[in-house]
Parts: C-alpha cells; structure tokens; sequence
C-alpha cells in the first residue's frame, strides 16, 4: 500500500474493532481501489465483507445486498444473480433462504417462469423438484402444491418423464415410498409390454 492507502487504513482499522478477517478484507478493498467504506463497518462479518467487495470488485451495484441481514451465503446468490444479469428483485428478500435463492436463481439462468415456486412456503428440495419439471416441459402443476413432501414430488416428476399414469399415486396421503412402488411397478410393465407384443406377433401374426 501507499502512504495514502497505508493512512485509510490504519484510520478505519483503529476506528473499530475489527477481527484479522475483516482487517484483510478492507486491506484487499483498498489495494483494488474500491470504495472500502461501503463495507468497512463492524455490522458486516467478514463472510459478508467478502461478498461486497467480490461485487464490487467486478463493478456490481451492490446496493442489492448492502442489508446487513443478509447473510454471507444470501448475499452470495443475490451477487451471483447481478452479475449474470438477472433481476435479483425477484429473490433478493430475507424471507427466502440462500438455497432457495440459489433454486430461483438457477431458473432464472435457464429462462425458466420461477412464478411456479417463488414463494417462502416451497422448501428449497420442493423448489428444486418444480424446476427440474419446468426444464423437461413437464406439467407441473400437478404436483407445484405444498401437499406433496419434495420426496413425493420427485416420484410424480419422475412419473412424468416416463410417461406413466400418475393419476394411480397422485394422492399426498400415500408416502413416497408406496409412490416409488407404483411408478417402478408400471415403469416394468411398460418396458416388458412392446416385448411381448412382439413375441405375440411372432407367434401369432
């Protein structure tokens, strides 16, 4: 650091008390010439430090994420979401968990309608299980509903994909193990079915 630098500094370091992690932090902000004193406070950790400097270091708006409320891991996924170009508004909010920011965030990268689970009430397992049906063009609907666990969703999704009738388990009473029992079951017949109509058209065509 220069003697300008070195001066910064030392005056935000004896103004509070930061920890060794936090003092590298603002040392890093300063030697890359970014505005330090936007973080350089004891209300942010220095997980949360970490985040606004690596935003602002690849000139982010980090306006988004300032709130010290937001964890280091939130924070993490809003500056993911900004620097990808995405509209962070959509998740950027303390109701939602980091890993359910990262399921909204990982649809939005896909050019998926996220409306399907935006909500707090969807556990982030739930969340992932909707948007795996939305990237295979699946009807979601049946299952986007907080009365199927995320382990039954994924029997019903998976149903889906296979292209079996579901309507026979499509029931949040029944858990997902008699669900997986079902589906495997007709999974079977279905793949042994054009077998024995061959064999039959063989012997009988």
């Amino acid at each position: 650091m220069n003697k300008e630098q070195e001066n910064l500094y030392n005056e935000l370091a004896s103004k509070y008390n930061f920890n060794e992690g936090q003092k590298d932090f603002i040392r890093d902000g300063i030697i890359s010439g970014v505005d330090v004193t936007i973080y350089a406070s004891p209300e942010y950790n220095e997980g949360q430090m970490r985040q606004i400097l690596l935003g602002l270091k690849n000139n982010i708006d980090v306006s988004c994420y300032l709130n010290p409320e937001f964890n280091y891991e939130q924070m993490s996924e809003i500056r993911k979401g900004l620097k990808n170009g995405l509209d962070v508004s959509i998740y950027a909010k303390l109701e939602f968990e980091f890993q359910q920011m990262s399921e909204i965030r990982e649809g939005l990268e896909k050019g998926l309608d996220v409306r399907n689970y935006t909500t707090p009430e969807f556990t982030w397992k739930q969340m992932r299980e909707i948007r795996y049906g939305l990237r295979r063009n699946l009807n979601i609907s049946i299952y986007a509903t907080n009365e199927f666990s995320y382990e039954q969703m994924k029997e019903i999704r998976l149903g889906l994909e296979q292209d079996l009738d579901i309507s026979i388990y499509l029931n949040p009473n029944m858990s997902w193990e008699e669900m997986k029992k079902y589906r495997e079951y007709m999974l079977e017949i279905k793949r042994k079915t054009p077998i024995k109509i061959l064999f039959n058209n063989y012997l009988y065509g």
